[in-house]
């Protein structure tokens, strides 16, 4: 198995306060040769309004793939209002040379009856399937684990992708994060397009009370059992990218220098732990 740099990517959440040519800078000074842009970050792209085109002739410049945008929310909460925004979003990833859509489920509490969630999932896997499709875009589906969310469990999100057929279409996102917290124990290497990598150092909070705000760079204080989900994603076949997707201040107000020196670091632990 490839290790070093090559295992990783950087979704632009690491660093939210660098511009995208310095989150492109960054992502070559660590030898990590792809990122993940978001929708959500003020001042930056796609929300300042830069052209998707300028976004790929950065990252062409700077030998940087785009893996993805991150995200459509409420995805599964399909109204005219979001295939507007699937659209928007699409039109924008295939502009700016990213290979695929990150989809975010509904997290606010509704939407979690057995009744509704895998109908409201195949509705919206139905309409997103063509959009997506005619873009030559990968949609992500990111399961949260939160107990409000109303997809959980990624053989939930699984179950949907079959039922539209849109195994080529459609893959997951394995977030370390959002897998420990919804307790689910399968893994689908073969179904999954992405990994996102977080760690939880506090000792203190339950894992029922873990929230954004505690996920931090892994290292070896983590209590998500990062090396063990990736080596068990490794070793059945998954060989992907592993996407740095920390929320803690603490992790975001660091300034450029401070950010590559603790992301070298998680880097290296991870290799260590992970690679044979």
């Amino acid at each position: 198995m490839a290790g070093g740099a090559q295992l990783f990517a950087l979704n632009h959440m690491a660093a939210p306060n660098l511009r995208l040519a310095e989150l492109l800078a960054l992502a070559k000074a660590l030898g990590i040769a792809r990122v993940e842009i978001r929708n959500d970050l003020a001042g930056n792209a796609i929300i300042d309004g830069t052209p998707a085109n300028d976004v790929a002739e950065a990252a062409g410049k700077a030998g940087i793939e785009i893996i993805s945008i991150n995200a459509l929310q409420r995805f599964n909460a399909w109204s005219p209002e979001r295939e507007r925004e699937a659209i928007e979003l699409a039109d924008y990833a295939a502009a700016s040379g990213a290979r695929a859509l990150v989809l975010v489920p509904r997290n606010d509490g509704e939407g979690r009856g057995d009744g509704e969630r895998l109908p409201n999932l195949v509705t919206a896997l139905t309409a997103l399937k063509p959009i997506l499709a005619q873009r030559g875009l990968i949609g992500l589906v990111e399961p949260l684990g939160f107990e409000i969310c109303s997809l959980r469990r990624k053989s939930e999100a699984v179950a949907g992708i079959d039922t539209v057929d849109g195994a080529d279409t459609f893959k997951l996102v394995h977030d370390t994060f959002h897998h420990h917290l919804a307790g689910e124990g399968a893994i689908f290497p073969e179904r999954t397009g992405l990994v996102h990598i977080s760690g939880v150092d506090d000792s203190a909070v339950a894992v029922g009370d873990m929230r954004d705000s505690h996920r931090v760079l892994v290292d070896g204080a983590d209590r998500l059992g990062n090396l063990v989900q990736i080596r068990a994603l490794r070793v059945t076949g998954y060989a992907g990218p592993l996407s740095f997707e920390p929320f803690a201040e603490s992790v975001q107000k660091l300034d450029a220098s401070q950010i590559r020196e603790a992301l070298t670091a998680s880097m290296a632990f991870i290799t260590a732990g992970v690679v044979s």
